[in-house]
């Protein structure tokens, strides 16, 4: 059975794109623990991070590295946390979070509810 994230993948859902290539897939958290929070994801349905190959591995996070970079350059933050948890979704993810302390990217703090527009509005500064 696919993962929500193969359905984004595949263009079943919808999504707040960042960034993408061949490989790999960049988007918005939609129940994010800070605004600009985004997942960065194989294309490849993995579930396990430490599953990947080695060079798409490697590959994987360059790409994570790229899009941190991208996200920091637009949103007001100290800098970019990263977590890998792999447990909510069965999909290799890293979680890219712009954080200002280490409060800012606990899991277990609830998340936002942000609107569509607002999410829209983020993935539009992130890519402008």
């Amino acid at each position: 059975m696919s993962t929500i994230f193969t359905k984004i993948i595949d263009g079943d859902i919808p999504c707040y794109k960042i960034a993408e290539n061949d490989h790999f897939l960049a988007f918005l958290d939609i129940q994010p623990l800070g605004l600009g929070h985004t997942l960065v994801i194989p294309k490849k349905e993995i579930d396990y991070i430490f599953d990947i190959e080695s060079e798409e591995y490697v590959e994987l996070w360059k790409f994570a590295q790229i899009v941190a970079k991208k996200v920091k350059a637009k949103i007001d933050c100290k800098r970019i946390g990263v977590a890998v948890i792999g447990l909510e979704v069965a999909h290799a993810h890293i979680h890219l979070v712009p954080i200002n302390n280490v409060n800012d990217i606990n899991f277990a703090a609830p998340k936002l509810e942000v609107s569509a527009e607002k999410l829209n509005e983020i993935a539009e500064l992130i890519n402008s």
